[in-house]
């Protein structure tokens, strides 16, 4: 999987944060590497912890909370 976190306001606005790695939604909790970004986090490097609070089988619907941690210069 690949996702981007795009700040839109406030000290980090048009800073993007860039995560690669497997998601597999059906683990409750897993690890992907924070791989750089834009910006303020051009050489940004951390881990992001999802946790899958719901998921739908049927509809493939989930509800997934998010916590980044990066370390920036």
């Amino acid at each position: 999987m690949v996702m981007n976190f795009a700040f839109k306001t406030g000290k980090y606005n048009g800073s993007t944060i860039t995560i690669l790695g497997r998601n597999a939604v059906l683990t409750k909790v897993r690890e992907m590497p924070v791989i750089g970004g834009s910006g303020l986090f051009r050489f940004a490097r951390g881990y992001v912890e999802a946790r899958t609070m719901w998921f739908d089988l049927k509809s493939g619907d989930a509800t997934v909370e998010y916590s980044c941690y990066v370390l920036h210069y």
